[in-house]
C-alpha cells in the first residue's frame, strides 16, 4: 500500500470511528483533553529538547510560548466545555408562534490541522484542543521544516490516542498534497499567505471549509505620548522572541519623529540587557530555522543595510544559522525590506509627523494579523482602532493579546480567515445547527391558500 492509499485508509478509519458517535460524548471529550494535558506534562523535557534542536529555543520561551499556552488553553476549555455544549435557546418570532427555537453545536467530523515550523508544538496542538472539545476526529500534519518536533509528536500521539481518533502524518509537501486530496470536514492551516491560497483553492474543489491563520507585515505605531521605557522593552521582547520568527511580531516601527532617537537608544539598551553584548553567545537567543530562511533573511538584511542606517546588529553566521537582532533606520516604504513579511530579527524603522499620516500609510498596506499602538492618549488609541483594520489590536504591548483565551485570534483579508482560541476554537470546529420545533397545539392558517385580504393584513401585522 503506497502512502496515498495509507492516508486514504486512515481518513476512512477515522470517519468510521466518528460515525459510531463515541466522540460526541462530553465525558469522552473531557477525558481526551486530560490525556493531551498528560502528554505534555509527562514529556516536558523531550519537548524542550526537540524545540532546542529545531530552533535553539531557550526553555523559558519554549514553555511560555509553546507548552504553557497549550496547557492554559486546555485548562480553560475543561472549565467551560460543559457550558459550551449546552443547547442554546433563542427567541422565536411571533409569526412562528407557538414554535420554539434553539441552536445545538455538533462536531464537523474528520478534520485536518496543518501547522508551521516557527512554533511547531503550540501551533499544532492548540487548534487540536478545539477539535477535541468540539468532538471531532483529527489528522495532524506537523511541519517537516522542524523535524525534531515533528518526529517527537509523531512518536507521542500514538502512545496516548488511537489513530482512528487522532493521528499524525509526517512528510514534505507531497504528504500535504496527498492529505489535501482527501475529503475532510474542515481544514485548519497556519502558515504563509501564499500557501494559504493553495490550501483554499484545493479545499474549494470539495467545498471543504477552511480556517487560515496567515500573517503579513504587522505595523507597530509609536505615539509621542507614551511611556518610552516600557514601550522600548515590550517592542524589543515582541520583535526578537524566537529570533523574530513569529507571525504577529512587530514587522516594522512607525515612530513619531520627536521621540525616535530616544526610543531606538532604549531598544538598543534592552537588547544588551536581554542578550548581552554579543547575542551570538547568549543561550537565550534562538536561531533561524534552516539555511534557506537564513539566506533569505541575510539577503534582505544586505539590501536594507545598503539603503538604510544600521543602528545595531547586522552580523550573521550561516554555519550556526545565527542572525543578530538588527535595527535599520532611515528605511523607505519602497525598500525591499518593506515589500514582504520579514519573519526574522530585522526591524525597519520609519517615522511620521502626524498620526493621521501614519494611519493613512498603514491603510495602504494589506490588512495585517496584528496592529500595535503605543500611546497614553486614549483619543489616539480610539482613533487608531476606528480608522484601521487588522486581525487583532494590542495597545501598549506586543504579542500578548494572543495569550487570552477570551479573545478570538485570527486574521482578516490576506492575513487570515476565521479565528480560534478559547470558545472560538470550539465554535470553529463545530456546526451550529439551527432547530425549529413547532407545536401541534394550534395551526395559524394565514400562510395557506386561498389568500384573502384578511390574511394579507394578518401577514403584514406579523411581518411588517
Amino acid at each position: 500500500m503506497n502512502s496515498l492509499e495509507m492516508i486514504g485508509q486512515l481518513v476512512k478509519e477515522q470517519r468510521h470511528f466518528f460515525n459510531q458517535g463515541v466522540t460526541k460524548n462530553i465525558d469522552f471529550r473531557r477525558l481526551q483533553l486530560k490525556l493531551l494535558q498528560q502528554l505534555i506534562i509527562e514529556n516536558e523535557e523531550l519537548i524542550f529538547q526537540a524545540l532546542k534542536a529545531d530552533l535553539s529555543k531557550p526553555k523559558v520561551e519554549s514553555y511560555g510560548a509553546e507548552m504553557g499556552l497549550v496547557l492554559e488553553e486546555i485548562k480553560y476549555t475543561l472549565k467551560h466545555l460543559q457550558s459550551w455544549v449546552k443547547i442554546q435557546k433563542v427567541p422565536t418570532p411571533m409569526s412562528l408562534f407557538p414554535a420554539q427555537s434553539q441552536i445545538i453545536y455538533q462536531p464537523l467530523g474528520v478534520v485536518l490541522i496543518i501547522s508551521p515550523w516557527n512554533y511547531p508544538f503550540q501551533l499544532l496542538i492548540s487548534p487540536l484542543i478545539g477539535a477535541i472539545a468540539a468532538g471531532n476526529c483529527t489528522i495532524l500534519k506537523p511541519s517537516e521544516i522542524a523535524p525534531h518536533t515533528s518526529q517527537l509528536i509523531a512518536e507521542l500521539i500514538p502512545k496516548y490516542f488511537d489513530a482512528k481518533y487522532i493521528a499524525v502524518v509526517e512528510g514534505d509537501k507531497l504528504a500535504t498534497q496527498a492529505l489535501l486530496d482527501q475529503k475532510f470536514d474542515h481544514i485548519f492551516f497556519t502558515g504563509s499567505t501564499a500557501i494559504g491560497k493553495i490550501i483554499a483553492q484545493k479545499a474549494a474543489e470539495t467545498l471543504t471549509p477552511v480556517t487560515l491563520e496567515l500573517g503579513g507585515k504587522s505595523p507597530c505605531i509609536i505615539d509621542k505620548q507614551t511611556n518610552l521605557d516600557y514601550t522600548a522593552k515590550r517592542i524589543t521582547w515582541g520583535k526578537f522572541i524566537n529570533a523574530g520568527q513569529t507571525c504577529v511580531a512587530p514587522d516594522y516601527l512607525l515612530v513619531h519623529s520627536s521621540i525616535k532617537e530616544e526610543l531606538l537608544t532604549k531598544i538598543k539598551d534592552y537588547l544588551r540587557q536581554f542578550y548581552g553584548e554579543d547575542p551570538a553567545t547568549s543561550t537565550d537567543y534562538p536561531r533561524i530555522i534552516n539555511d534557506f530562511h537564513w539566506q533569505r533573511l541575510n539577503s534582505l538584511l544586505t539590501r536594507a543595510k545598503s539603503s538604510g542606517k544600521t543602528i545595531t546588529g547586522g552580523q550573521g553566521n550561516q554555519g550556526d544559522r545565527y542572525l543578530a537582532p538588527t535595527i535599520i533606520d532611515q528605511v523607505t516604504w519602497e525598500d525591499a525590506v518593506m515589500q514582504e513579511e520579514i519573519f526574522g530579527p530585522i526591524l525597519p524603522v520609519l517615522e511620521y509627523e502626524k498620526l493621521e499620516d501614519a494611519i493613512a500609510q498603514v491603510n495602504t498596506q494589506p490588512h495585517a494579523l496584528a496592529l500595535y499602538f503605543f500611546s497614553d492618549n486614549s483619543q489616539h488609541q480610539q482613533q487608531v482602532i476606528e480608522q484601521t483594520t487588522s486581525g487583532g489590536v494590542c495597545l501598549n504591548d506586543t504579542i500578548m493579546h494572543l495569550a487570552s483565551p477570551e479573545l478570538p485570534f485570527g486574521g482578516v483579508g490576506s492575513s487570515g480567515l476565521g479565528s480560534y482560541h478559547g470558545k472560538a476554537s470550539f465554535t470553529t470546529f463545530s456546526h451550529q445547527r439551527s432547530i425549529l420545533k413547532q407545536s401541534f397545539l394550534l395551526d395559524i392558517d394565514f400562510r395557506y391558500a386561498p389568500y384573502t385580504e384578511g390574511k394579507m393584513k394578518l401577514l403584514k401585522f406579523f411581518l411588517g
